[in-house]
This record gives C-alpha cells, sequence and structure tokens, in this order.
C-alpha cells in the first residue's frame, strides 16, 4: 500500500507540474515542458497524453522549424473550464470569470454602501453576482473549478474561513461557511492583499521574482510576502498585516483601534483627510476618493498645498518600505492598490528616494520599486487563482461537465 500512495503521488506531481507551465507559460512543445519541468519525455508524453485525454490539453498545430520535424505544440483547454474571483472590498464587489487561458469572460461590480455588508446581505450580493458571471461567461459546457473570495481582513484557513475585519465590524465572520451552500462550486477565501500579490506573482510586475513584497494601498494597506517564490502566511496566516505596522508612536488614531499605523498616513482616507485640512482640496461634485486621491497626484507638480500633502504622503510610505526591505531583504516591491496605481512617474521617484533614506544601504541596493501591471482587475484575479492553485497541489482531476468540484477547505496556500 505505500507503493501505491507513493506512485499515486508521483502522478499527481508529474501531472500538477505539466499543467502549471501549460496554465502560465502558454502553449508549448513537449520537449521544452521536459526543459522546464526537470521531467522525462517519456513521463511528459505520457502526462499530456492523459490530459488530452481528459480535454484539458489540445494539440496546437506546429512550432515554425529552421530545419528538421517541426514540433507539435500543445496547450490548455481554454474553454474547458470556468473559476471565478470575488473581490469583496469596501465598496462593493468586483466578480468575474476566467477561463484556462487567464481571458476574462464576464465580470460585473455591484456598489454596496460602507457599512451594509451584514452577513445575510453579503451572502445574496455575493451569489447573485456569481450567477450573473457564469451565466454572462459564453463558455458551454464548461467546468465550474470554484470560486475564490477575497476578503480585507485577516483570514483564518479553517472549514469556516473566519474573517476579521475591523473596516466592516467583522470580527470572526465565517464568511466561508455562510457562502458554501449558495455557491455553485467549491469556495476558497482569503485576504485580499495575498490573493492580488499571487496575481502579480504569476502575471504581473512580480513574475520571476523569488523574494518580492506586494503592497496594497487604498483604502486599506497591506501586503503580501513572497518567500522562495510562494506566499508567506505566518502561523495563523495573518503575516503581511503591514498597514498596522506603527511608525510614529502615539500617532494618528487608526481603525484598527491602535495608534500610529503606516494605514492612518498612506491610507486613502489618511491622504484626503490630510488634504482637507490643507485647505485647498478643490470641489469636484461627484468625483470618487479614487478619483480625488488621482487629481491630488497630478496637481503635486504645480500646486504647493498638494505638493506637501504628496511630500507628507511619499516620506510615510518610504519608512514604512524601509521597513520590509530591512526586515524580507526582497529583491522587488510592487505598489498596487486603488493608490499605489496612481502614483505620477514623479511621486514613486519621492517614495523610493524617501524608502533609501530610511533603509539600510545594502539590502536597498538590491531592490526594484515598481508599480503593480494588472490593474483593477489584480484581486479579482488573484481570488480565482486561489481555486486553480488548489487544483494543482491535489493533481488537478476534473470531473464530468457541470459536476461541483471538491476543494478541501482552506487549500489556498
Amino acid at each position: 500500500m505505500p507503493a501505491l500512495s507513493t506512485s499515486r503521488d508521483l502522478r499527481r506531481a508529474n501531472r500538477s507540474a505539466v499543467l502549471r507551465e501549460l496554465l502560465f507559460g502558454g502553449q508549448t512543445s513537449r520537449l521544452a515542458l521536459a526543459e522546464a519541468t526537470g521531467l522525462s519525455n517519456a513521463t511528459v508524453s505520457a502526462v499530456v497524453g492523459d490530459l488530452i485525454d481528459e480535454g484539458l490539453v489540445r494539440e496546437a498545430g506546429a512550432e515554425e522549424s529552421s530545419g528538421g520535424r517541426p514540433r507539435t505544440l500543445v496547450g490548455v483547454a481554454a474553454d474547458r473550464a470556468l473559476a471565478v474571483g470575488v473581490d469583496l472590498g469596501e465598496r462593493g464587489l468586483r466578480v468575474e470569470s476566467f477561463d484556462l487561458a487567464w481571458q476574462k469572460r464576464s465580470a460585473t461590480f455591484v456598489e454596496v454602501p460602507p457599512g451594509s455588508l451584514e452577513p445575510a446581505d453579503l451572502v445574496g450580493h455575493v451569489a447573485r453576482a456569481v450567477d450573473a458571471v457564469v451565466a454572462d461567461a459564453g463558455v458551454a459546457g464548461a467546468t465550474l473549478l470554484g470560486v475564490g473570495v477575497s476578503v480585507p481582513g485577516v483570514v483564518e484557513r479553517t472549514d469556516r474561513a473566519e474573517v476579521h475585519a475591523p473596516g466592516l465590524g467583522w470580527d470572526g465572520l465565517p464568511v466561508g461557511e455562510l457562502l458554501a451552500p449558495v455557491m455553485p462550486g467549491a469556495v476558497i477565501v482569503d485576504n485580499g492583499a495575498k490573493a492580488m500579490g499571487q496575481a502579480e506573482l504569476w502575471f504581473g510586475a512580480a513574475r520571476g521574482a523569488s523574494d518580492a513584497v506586494v503592497a496594497l494601498l487604498g483604502i486599506g494597506v497591506g501586503a503580501a510576502i513572497v518567500t522562495g517564490g510562494r506566499l508567506y502566511r505566518g502561523s495563523r496566516s495573518s503575516a503581511g498585516e503591514w498597514g498596522h505596522t506603527p511608525i510614529v508612536v502615539d500617532g494618528n488614531l487608526c481603525r484598527c483601534g491602535s495608534r500610529g499605523c503606516l494605514e492612518a498616513y498612506v491610507g486613502e482616507s489618511a491622504i484626503l483627510r490630510r488634504w482637507d485640512a490643507a485647505g485647498a482640496a478643490p470641489a469636484r461634485d461627484g468625483a470618487t476618493d479614487t478619483e480625488r486621491i488621482e487629481a491630488l497626484f497630478a496637481l503635486a507638480a504645480s500646486d504647493p498645498a498638494a505638493d506637501a500633502v504628496a511630500e507628507a504622503f511619499a516620506r510615510h510610505l518610504g519608512a514604512g518600505l524601509a521597513t520590509l526591505v530591512n526586515l524580507f531583504n526582497p529583491d522587488r516591491i510592487v505598489l498596487a492598490g486603488s493608490v499605489g496605481l496612481r502614483l505620477t512617474p514623479d511621486l514613486l521617484a519621492r517614495v523610493r528616494s524617501a524608502a533609501e533614506r530610511y533603509a539600510l544601504r545594502q539590502p536597498f541596493e538590491s531592490v526594484q520599486i515598481v508599480q503593480g501591471r494588472l490593474g483593477e482587475d489584480a484581486v479579482a484575479l488573484g481570488a480565482a487563482t486561489l481555486v486553480v492553485d488548489a487544483l494543482l497541489a491535489s493533481g488537478f482531476t476534473l470531473g464530468p461537465d457541470g459536476e461541483r468540484i471538491a476543494i478541501a477547505a482552506g487549500a489556498a496556500r
């Protein structure tokens, strides 16, 4: 029996290795798959054959050859399955569906007034939005792999997926348990910064980095820490609550209840409060907070009041980034989220300069500080990857079309 178990484990690992290359590297040849995975040509051919028989992989023509027999290319069957990502933010729900080629097939945004995400309302909003994007995906017969849900808070990775989100008034809300009965597939819940970090790691500005930090700068502030190419979670999955790192003793009150947190200086609300206090914020009827942030950063180059607010933001953010540089020695830091994506080139240069001023010289010399590449879709895309990542860990075996796929609770790694 142990030998059989080991054999099954080996087959599962080989299958996952091949699929991972195809899912994230695109079409390629069997020979290139063998080189990328370190598996033998015979093993790769056997795994690819099984995947073709299951409809997960298809042959896709031949690559150009400068001589000799052209090699046949293989790639994932993009329309074989869907994954849904839910970005449950503090402004509302962004829900998107993706095929196996990571093309967005459908999307919806449900605006939810602040303070109205009560448990019963949450379940209803998410269920209706997920049903809508699945119906609109336009992929007949595709298997729904599952639904990844990102939330702004600490997620305890248990069957109940309890969420602690002070900003939403949640203290141990069992989001996973509440959503599972009404979802059309398996549900995996994780922190929004971690979901976004995984998306940037797989597809965006952190791709190829072994040690990186992806910082989410928005209403809330958090970080996904990547070490050895994998997300670091800590003993209870709360690693990355960088926004609640104290940077000023007895400083500004943070919504978490503490004082002097980084979020209380570089979060969206903190920036706007400072601008309003300066008495120079222009009135913009109907403008969202995000649009006001964008206007502020654009004015910094020409308006002294806006420049002072931007400079204070850059100094505090630079100090916060310096703590990441000194603690984790990353080779890349990615700034994303509604605030991070709106930094102008000049402001990004100021942030880098401030980080250099506060960080140790040696680790700072090896770090790049860049902006995210995935835009507003990053968190929803990252939530969808949670499902695929869990399936890859288990061998990614699909049942018949439409069958609910079983994924262990808390399977996000």
